[in-house]
């Protein structure tokens, strides 16, 4: 993977100059892109990244905008969920560090340094199951679904907290195909490992993931 380092390094320091936390330009709300409906008829799953292109700053705070961020006043999300609890968390692995977005701020949160791209690779560490190809792609967005938020966490919280997840993976989707990205949605990863690196509870559930970045 080291024909990977250089543009992730020179795109990270694009980002932050090695800051702790990431302040994101404002979403360009303007920006061209292929209508909603071209994007939903030419959508398709890609797991082959080519390693040697990054995400650039603006790239990333659009991502991270059409996910889950912020619309209508301040209130609301470009994902919808159960009540508008919002108790969809994003979490952008990176070859420099794990971050966490925090929509209002328009900020990525420094949680762990280092690349922990290995930890959407399979279900563990000893697991069989490696989907490699997500350690070329810059940035991986998981979604981890917040109990506490939600009030509760029982079959229906676990349900809602489920299609909540799928809303913002398939907005995921859809910016990425209409704005020349590439993506897959995707279960694989290691939760548990997930939970020690970010220090979440077991009310805290890495759900899905998608990984970004350009086709090879």
């Amino acid at each position: 993977m080291k024909k990977s380092l250089l543009p992730c390094i020179v795109s990270m320091l694009a980002l932050s100059a090695m800051a702790q936390d990431i302040q994101l330009p404002s979403p360009d709300l303007g920006q061209q892109t292929l209508t909603v409906v071209d994007a939903l008829n030419t959508r398709h799953s890609v797991r082959s990244f080519d390693a040697t292109k990054s995400l650039m700053p603006q790239q990333l705070s659009n991502l991270c905008w059409a996910a889950c961020g912020i619309t209508r006043g301040g209130n609301f999300r470009t994902a919808p969920s159960a009540m508008n609890r919002q108790e969809i968390r994003l979490f952008a692995f990176t070859c420099e560090g794990v971050y966490e977005y925090e929509a209002k701020a328009n900020l990525l949160v420094r949680k762990a340094s280092g690349d922990q791209r290995q930890l959407m690779a399979g279900n563990s560490p000893d697991s069989e199951m490696k989907q490699t190809f997500v350690m070329d792609a810059p940035i991986v967005l998981l979604m981890v679904i917040d109990f506490e938020r939600f009030g509760g966490n029982d079959g229906r919280a676990m349900m809602m907290g489920c299609v909540d997840a799928g809303n913002v993976s398939e907005n995921i989707n859809l910016y990425c195909q209409a704005a020349g990205l590439a993506t897959v949605p995707r279960a694989t990863h290691d939760a548990a490992g997930i939970r020690r690196l970010l220090g979440l509870t077991e009310r805290q559930l890495p759900i899905m993931n998608n990984p970004v970045g350009y086709a090879k």
